[in-house]
């Protein structure tokens, strides 16, 4: 079992009737929101072989069982911005800008494999892209400061494990630090800059899109 410097109680969990029929139909990623530490800061879990890992305790569910990847940040302080314009209007965000203080922890919103590290000077900086243990999904994190430090092509991460920290890296303002967050569905066969983007932010904060 890990060892847990510091621990906390779960979140409260946002559930509807609406919700839970999009789960059980297969329509919406999922995970167990059981085991996810709530309010605190950053812990340090020691695996029974290898090395530690960063757990950021400063955690919130939303009615998908997914964390907010961005610790301490709360599902009333998120913009549902997957619609709007971007490029003088040229394409649609098809993500959505998690708004936090420069060097704010970036956590893994659910489990997966870092399927990707990729830098783009005009797009998203240090980007990270994680694919769902099916397969189906997967979960982009983008404008990052900086990796955290061991972070690889191949490494299971856990829902929680911190994998770097807010910046501005690539387009994004030095005046605006933010987390670029993105969830595609992944056909059979499709690499990790294809799939179909989904709005993240139904499954983060608990209410419908406007858009």
């Amino acid at each position: 079992m890990f060892r847990v410097v510091t621990t906390a109680i779960v979140s409260a969990i946002l559930t509807s009737a609406f919700w839970i029929f999009a789960y059980n139909t297969g329509a919406l990623p999922t995970a167990d929101a059981r085991k996810v530490k709530s309010a605190g800061d950053v812990a340090v879990v020691q695996p029974p072989s290898g090395a530690p890992v960063a757990i950021a305790e400063g955690v919130e569910v939303g009615p998908a069982g997914l964390a907010i990847p961005v610790e301490g940040i709360k599902a009333d302080q998120l913009t549902d911005t997957f619609t709007q314009a971007r490029a003088g209007g040229a394409r649609v965000h098809d993500a959505i800008d998690i708004m936090a203080d420069e060097g704010k922890p970036v956590i893994a919103a659910t489990d997966g494999t870092v399927e990707k590290l990729f830098f783009s000077n005009g797009g998203g900086g240090n980007t990270i892209y994680v694919r769902s243990p099916d397969q189906n999904w997967t979960y982009y994190y983008a404008h990052l400061q900086a990796y955290q430090p061991g972070l690889a092509e191949g490494q299971r991460v856990k829902r929680g494990q911190v994998l770097g920290w807010v910046g501005h890296t690539g387009n994004a303002s030095p005046d605006g630090p933010h987390l670029h967050f993105a969830i595609n569905k992944m056909a059979p066969g499709e690499k990790w800059y294809q799939g179909t983007p989904i709005n993240p932010y139904p499954l983060l904060a608990g209410k419908r899109s406007k858009g």
